[in-house]
């Protein structure tokens, strides 16, 4: 009788185990999580090792507004993520410095450009994103303490 009362207590286990598993990688996926940036391009409003709480409703909904600092796939290297400012939404006239010559965006994407744009690769030199590469929409920071902020405007 222990052995399956044994059996029975860690198939319970398991079950609760399964089930907050579950919980956890739907609320990561579909509602928010936690990123860290790194990298010079958001200097100086986010640093190397911020670390940022993110949400996944909003881009989802395509409800972005400018001035928004998001999370995106790269779209010259899909394995790396991006952290950039909505700076231009479908239907907006952009200027480009190089060549020099003005563009509208498309609709179903964004333009993003990074804070620190002498040191940044953005929709300058690859164009408009579009939305289906866009994560998430950072709501604060939480690392480091100090530097605790909301980033939503």
């Amino acid at each position: 009788m222990t052995i399956l009362r044994t059996i029975g207590k860690t198939c319970g286990f398991l079950g609760y185990a399964f089930q907050y598993a579950c919980v956890t990688h739907c609320t990561f996926e579909y509602v928010g999580d936690f990123v860290m940036c790194s990298g010079p391009s958001m200097e100086p409003t986010l640093e190397t090792n911020n670390i940022l709480v993110t949400e996944h409703i909003t881009p989802r909904l395509q409800m972005l507004r400018r001035g928004d600092i998001v999370i995106a796939r790269c779209p010259t290297n899909p394995k790396q993520n991006i952290c950039k400012r909505v700076t231009a939404l479908p239907g907006d006239k952009v200027k480009r410095n190089f060549p020099r010559k003005s563009q509208y965006v498309p609709v179903g994407h964004v333009w993003l450009e990074g804070d620190n744009s002498s040191n940044s690769a953005d929709s300058r030199v690859y164009g408009p994103v579009p939305y289906g590469l866009v994560r998430s929409r950072v709501l604060c920071r939480v690392w480091p303490l100090d530097k605790v902020a909301s980033l939503t405007e």
